[in-house]
């Protein structure tokens, strides 16, 4: 399986991520997806009014120069590691 479908899937099984994930941990991901799929921040700062656009952008620009391949290898593990202490705090 090549880093884009890991990627993929990883993606997807993020969505199956228990509601008690933090929204720190939200985040990273957030930032870590949007710097694999899209690149460096190409967009202004959000303003005063919108403090969750504000932290979605503060995480991608955190992740900033990260390669692609860089960005999807950081995903995937973040990933895995939520999953893990998802099911650890399950069982």
């Amino acid at each position: 399986m090549g880093l884009q479908e890991e990627f993929e899937e990883h993606a997807e099984k993020a969505k199956t991520l228990p509601d008690s994930t933090t929204n720190e941990n939200k985040l990273i991901l957030y930032g870590l997806y949007k710097q694999a799929t899209v690149g460096d921040v190409n967009t202004g700062r959000p303003g005063f009014f919108d403090p969750k656009g504000k932290a979605k952008w503060d995480a991608w620009k955190a992740v900033e120069g990260k390669s692609k391949e860089e960005a999807m290898t950081d995903y995937i593990t973040k990933v895995k590691q939520l999953l893990e202490e998802a099911a650890a705090s399950t069982s």
